[in-house]
């Protein structure tokens, strides 16, 4: 069993000077030939002989080793049943739950607050609504919503006047429990900007998402019982750690 590591680290090396050996060529051909393509951030091996992975930014594509060919799509281990290209851009637009910048975010409080969940969502998003209610019937955490205005100019009209409400929960609530339009209210709202220059980083493109401190990320609304289930697996994580 002590040899897995070691063949994996052996495995790993050899991508990576395959890689090497061939990223001046890739970088140069891919360049002259589409611009979009000038600034490469990384290009790498993929397990699949003679394919490799170029990314730019948290976008993937994949080439030949002289950057003839340019393929955009999912690589999938038919043997491991695992999508390759799904696994690296969860890597890379993983949340730390530790760096969250939680000052742009509005936070409620049930029970002692000791479990932890984030959640990004737009006002106007039914979906955040139908999560929203079914969140009513979980106790001992802490919310952390961040305000994500990405389906409408009146998402970002109605994030404004909760942000800038004098009590954001109440605001929150009301619209989203209650159907009562939030009033009109004005301030900073350069937390919201950031917000959407997150999301937009990390590939936050529905709502809501939620994160939980365990990293376990879910794109989309979930019943209590899965809340409840996801939320004792990330205490289980803190504990064991």
């Amino acid at each position: 069993m002590k040899l897995i590591p070691s063949l994996l680290a052996a495995a790993s090396l050899g991508l990576a000077l395959t890689a090497t050996a061939q990223e001046p060529a890739i970088r140069k051909t891919l360049a002259e030939r589409i611009p979009q393509l000038e600034k490469i951030d990384e290009v790498r091996a993929t397990p699949m002989g003679g394919l490799y992975e170029v990314r730019v930014g948290t976008d993937l594509f994949y080439t030949d080793a002289k950057g003839n060919f340019l393929i955009q799509g999912e690589l999938i281990d038919t043997k491991a049943r695992r999508n390759l290209t799904e696994d690296r851009i969860n890597k890379l637009t993983a949340v730390d739950f530790n760096a969250l910048p939680l000052q742009d975010a509005f936070a409620t409080v049930r029970g002692n607050g000791k479990r932890k969940l984030v959640v990004f969502a737009d006002p106007n998003c039914g979906y955040c609504k139908r999560f929203e209610r079914d969140l009513q019937n979980v106790d001992n955490v802490t919310i952390y919503t961040f305000l994500y205005p990405i389906l409408s100019p009146d998402s970002a009209e109605k994030s404004r006047n909760i942000w800038c409400a004098k009590d954001r929960n109440n605001a929150w609530n009301d619209w989203m429990l209650r159907e009562k339009t939030p009033a009109a209210a004005s301030c900073d709202t350069a937390a919201l900007q950031r917000n959407l220059a997150f999301g937009k980083k990390h590939k936050i493109t529905g709502t809501p998402t939620l994160l939980f401190a365990n990293g376990a990320r879910v794109p989309g609304a979930i019943g209590a019982a899965d809340i409840e289930k996801r939320l004792a697996e990330a205490s289980e994580t803190a504990s064991a750690n």
